[in-house]
């Protein structure tokens, strides 16, 4: 049984439900978590408030910076508890589970270092003025942490929170919750204060509803879908809450004649394929020019048919959607790519091994996808590759544009003057110039534009968002 973790404590629900914690390898309950409310809700804003006013505003930044160093090497020494934590509950293959852990003690690694280096300016003025700016934390932020990689965007957002000063409430996807509570546990064994780092399990119209909601909460991190991530503006704005949204994206991958295919093909498989397509950034469209979309898509298709996807354990290239109904999802769009006769190239092989109970989806390849099509528009969150070729950069620029949304995309092209220019006109919050994603860079400012959302997290510039700017002006004569 696990428990929400409040003020550095176990603490069962209010209300006593609990809900059960699915191994999507195997399709079977192992574990229970807490049906929070908003009861659940107060009682860690209460706590972190009382964290806020009575310690953690007072320590200094280097000394909030030593404790978040402790706790990114804790992580690293755990690294191998918690990956096999994150196996078991996401379905996540061994290697993406170890990459998670380290990378989660990574961020907290980056931000100790940030935590004393937020600084404030001076203001040249009127004769006999003095004025200059500094940063403030908000107070308590609530963080509502999605399933797809729950240790990393918990780094990404609670990492740059207490930074910046502030104390956190965290709200888990309910598919996805272990690995959260215990960095929690984590994170008293090295020396936060009671109520510095909360965690409140349950369903999301409960528990994310009641902490949107709550008065108490000063800023809200929400990484999710562009439905939820409305809902949350809409209440957050009845009482001006200041927020910060993830929510995904299409991004295109935009492969120019002149490209270095051998390059190329690794990187586009690997970016649609790692975490079974479970990716915000995922590079979900593939726009390749004519003249070497029919090459370009053979190779494509060897290299997908040689995808073998299994249980989490087996360690191969792609394990298991996350539940049912996202297994479900992703049926459904493929069954509308066959009413609407799109071509499949190819697709991964599941192993006899893969129990039926599992929630297994083989990576496809599907080519010559209208714009238009939903397969084109919308975010599938699965193994789903849209091909469709262009023939000028100007057609290429339009289709990269096409979608509602503005995360990633990558330009995989020699010619420099092209890079820049593309670099320029494609809408998104990050863009990649011959290769993906630059290896997740803990360092790199993420986020969106469009649909995909607004604000950023990671990076240094994460800091602005978690804080406020105070101007102080003096007049001395």
């Amino acid at each position: 049984m696990q428990y929400n973790y409040i003020a550095n404590a176990a603490v069962p629900s209010a209300s006593g439900r609990t809900i059960p914690v699915i191994d999507p390898s195997y399709g079977e309950p192992f574990d229970e978590l807490q049906r929070s409310n908003a009861q659940d809700i107060d009682a860690a804003v209460q706590a972190a408030r009382q964290c806020f006013e009575a310690v953690w505003h007072k320590l200094s930044g280097a000394e909030r910076g030593r404790l978040l160093m402790r706790l990114s090497l804790k992580i690293t020494e755990h690294s191998d508890e918690l990956a096999a934590i994150e196996q078991r509950d996401c379905g996540k293959p061994t290697k993406q589970a170890k990459a998670d852990a380290l990378a989660l003690a990574r961020y907290f690694e980056f931000y100790a270092g940030a935590c004393d280096k937020l600084h404030g300016e001076t203001i040249p003025y009127q004769d006999g003025y003095s004025v200059f700016t500094w940063y403030e934390p908000h107070g308590v932020t609530g963080h509502i942490v999605p399933w797809n990689y729950p240790m990393q965007i918990f780094g990404r957002s609670v990492g740059g929170a207490l930074a910046a000063g502030n104390v956190c409430v965290v709200k888990p996807s309910e598919d996805a919750c272990l690995s959260l509570l215990r960095v929690a546990q984590l994170a008293t064994e090295v020396g936060f204060p009671a109520g510095a780092l909360n965690i409140v399990t349950g369903y999301g119209h409960e528990v994310g509803d009641a902490l949107a909601r709550h008065p108490g909460i000063d800023h809200i991190s929400f990484t999710g879908s562009p439905s939820v991530g409305t809902l949350i503006q809409q209440v957050a704005a009845e009482r001006h809450c200041p927020v910060t949204l993830e929510l995904g994206g299409k991004s295109p991958q935009i492969v120019f004649a002149d490209a270095d295919l051998d390059t190329v093909i690794p990187a586009v498989v690997n970016a649609i394929v790692q975490n079974a397509g479970q990716t915000c950034s995922a590079g979900a469209r593939l726009l390749v020019q004519q003249e070497i979309y029919e090459p370009l898509l053979e190779r494509l298709g060897q290299a997908f048919s040689q995808l073998r996807v299994g249980p989490a354990a087996m360690d191969l290239d792609v394990g298991p959607l996350i539940r049912q109904t996202q297994q479900q999802r992703v049926w459904d769009f493929l069954s509308d790519a066959q009413v609407a006769n799109i071509a499949m190239v190819a697709q991964g092989q599941i192993v006899d091994e893969a129990p039926e109970t599992g929630y297994y989806q083989a990576p496809t390849l599907l080519r010559d996808v209208p714009v238009n099509h939903r397969l084109a528009q919308e975010e599938i969150f699965g193994p789903v590759l849209c091909a469709m070729k262009f023939d000028t950069e100007e057609e290429a620029i339009q289709l990269a544009n096409a979608t509602p949304f503005g995360l990633v995309a990558g330009v995989w092209t020699r010619d420099g003057a092209r890079q820049f220019r593309m670099a320029k006109r494609v809408r998104s919050g990050q863009v990649f110039i011959n290769n993906y994603g630059a290896g997740g860079g803990v360092e790199l400012p993420f986020g969106g534009v469009k649909s995909s959302g607004y604000g950023r997290e990671k990076g240094f510039e994460a800091l602005y968002g978690f804080s406020t700017l105070k101007t102080v002006a003096v007049k001395h004569g």
